[in-house]
């Protein structure tokens, strides 16, 4: 039916693993007469590779780059190697780029950030006619919802009726909730404004890097970003989309849809801070908090804004990821040392982000890049392969492979026990309240009882025939994503799916149908495992098997689980 929506930012670090197998690690490609990575980050990045990262990296100091390197396999069945010329879906990294054609249409004099939506596009109806273009840019008009998938064939008309029907979460500048349609709706706002239209204004304008250059273009349609294309592989190892389709794709323009390589992703980045994309008073509006998220971070148009209380260092970011392309990417500007970092992955094992959320502050602080931890010999893990079944219900499946256990939750006492929610792996009250509120507006969504639960409904069942009944089967965290499993009878038998929510009850990414959540070990010594996470960032849990038992031990405690058959 669909798998994620348009630009959600997953973090992956809770990975099940690959059918076609994992991509391999290579040494570093590089290009003819093309500057490499100082010895020192390439054997850090190398010893990351050998973890699991498969991708592309480019660092960028004061114009000039200190690293273009890339590891791992953009094309597992073909043996070709990632190289600094590959090229990536940057995902919800578009948003950067359609906030900069924003602004450059503002240096022109074509419109105020102020402005209302409604007076540019006066065909467009609804509440959301009434938020500004600023309130667009920093997520805060009240936008709440989607108004088409990322591959649903959609007009421009068609898109701008689809957002006119959507209902607001709260008055315009009143609050703050994350919006694809928001950046469709600015796209549209270019469309109208350019006399080349989005792709074409972008092409020309506003990807244009100095010297001429176009960093990049789109994954799909016209114009198309050059070069050779990075397989993408999904969560389960099957290869992503891999781009060329013509459209219109209305749901994901200006949301998603653009690919480039790294190297042009950081230099735009400098372009664009630097006041070559937009005049130096739009990049200093791009740079500046505009709305605050908590925790040392605030929205700004296109990017979200970390103050020094993180790492000791101000920086600005945008990822994107988590889509049917199977790609993921981050980008990093750091101003006090005129830096960008982009990288991007083409594999769930160690993404993009997770690799730059273990590797940045190090890079901030100019201190060596720490290395992912080594895993203890294995024995024969052939021998516990099996099903393995808990009292109350839920069981797990362990398979094994590479030297790898993969171990798969079915039913939500095993779905707790396998991914305890919380950082860490501890429960305080408040999360537990939190993820319980979270599983409630997903039954609220697919009980119909929302403008867009009733969408969803109507297209499950088109999918699946009458749904008759549904049951919670498991609510995990993901990196920032909380994901809520239900398990949909419906006409066509049963059906697992996984819905995240926002606080307003808006889906930010879904999977329908889903496998069930699973997690990758590797053994830690003395027969016991720990997960196959080399950032640390994931679910702190241990496995441990003895004769036919199994067990789980976690931030929820110790489970024991009998094999079966």
């Amino acid at each position: 039916m669909r798998r994620f929506l348009a630009g959600t930012t997953l973090i992956a670090l809770l990975t099940a693993a690959c059918a076609a197998g994992p991509a391999r690690p290579a040494r570093p490609a590089r290009t003819s007469g093309a500057p490499a990575c100082d010895p020192a980050l390439d054997a850090a990045f190398a010893a990351w590779a050998a973890a699991g990262f498969s991708g592309s990296i480019a660092i960028l100091r004061d114009g000039a780059f200190e690293c273009r390197a890339a590891y791992g396999r953009a094309d597992v069945t073909a043996g070709r190697p990632n190289t600094p010329e590959t090229v990536f879906s940057i995902g919800s990294v578009t948003k950067a780029v359609t906030a900069a054609a924003i602004l450059r249409l503002a240096d022109e004099g074509k419109l105020s950030i102020d402005d209302r939506v409604g007076r540019i596009l006066p065909r467009l109806r609804g509440p959301v006619a009434e938020a500004t273009v600023r309130q667009l840019l920093l997520h805060t008009s009240g936008l709440n919802g989607t108004h088409g998938d990322d591959y649903e064939r959609l007009s421009p008309d068609e898109a701008l009726a689809a957002i006119g029907r959507l209902k607001l979460a709260f008055p315009p500048g009143t609050g703050y909730v994350y919006s694809n349609s928001g950046y469709t709706l600015l796209a549209l706002v270019v469309e109208r404004l350019s006399d080349r239209g989005y792709r074409g204004y972008l092409g020309s304008a506003v990807l244009r890097l100095p010297g001429g250059r176009v960093a990049g273009g789109f994954w799909d349609g016209l114009p198309a970003a050059p070069g050779p294309r990075a397989v993408g592989y999904l969560d389960d190892g099957r290869p992503g989309h891999q781009g060329g389709s013509p459209g219109p794709y209305w749901g994901l323009e200006g949301n998603g849809g653009l690919a480039m390589t790294t190297p042009d992703l950081a230099s735009w980045t400098h372009a664009l801070f630097t006041g070559r994309v937009v005049s130096p008073a739009s990049a200093a509006l791009a740079a500046r908090p505009g709305w605050p998220l908590g925790d040392g971070k605030s929205e700004t148009p296109g990017w979200v804004a970390y103050d020094r209380s993180l790492y000791g260092e101000r920086f600005l970011s945008a990822a994107g990821g988590g889509g049917d392309v199977g790609h993921n990417t981050v980008v990093a500007w750091i101003p006090a040392q005129r830096r960008a970092v982009a990288i991007a992955s083409n594999t769930a094992a160690l993404t993009a982000e997770a690799l730059l959320k273990a590797v940045g502050p190090a890079l901030l602080a100019g201190r060596p890049l720490p290395t992912p931890p080594a895993a203890a010999r294995g024995g024969d893990l052939g021998a516990i392969v099996g099903t393995y079944r808990l009292d109350g219900g839920g069981r797990f499946q362990v398979a094994a492979e590479g030297g790898r256990l993969t171990v798969s939750a079915t039913g939500a006492d095993a779905v707790r026990a396998l991914a305890p929610p919380g950082a860490g792996g501890t429960e305080s009250c408040s999360r537990g309240a939190a993820l319980r509120a979270h599983e409630q507006r997903v039954l609220a969504l697919l009980n119909g009882q929302t403008q867009e639960g009733r969408r969803e409904r109507a297209a499950l069942e088109g999918a699946f025939g009458a749904v008759s009944g549904l049951s919670l089967a498991g609510t995990i965290t993901k990196g920032a994503d909380t994901r809520t499993y239900v398990l949909l009878t419906t006409a066509k038998g049963p059906v697992l799916a996984w819905y995240a929510v926002n606080d307003q009850g808006g889906v930010q990414a879904a999977e329908v149908p889903a496998k069930p959540p699973a997690l990758t070990f590797v053994p830690s010594g003395a027969g016991r495992f720990r997960p196959d996470d080399p950032t640390g960032a994931g679910p702190r849990v241990e496995i441990a098997f003895e004769g036919r038992r199994m067990t789980v031990t976690g931030g929820l405690g110790a489970v024991t689980a009998e094999r079966s058959g």
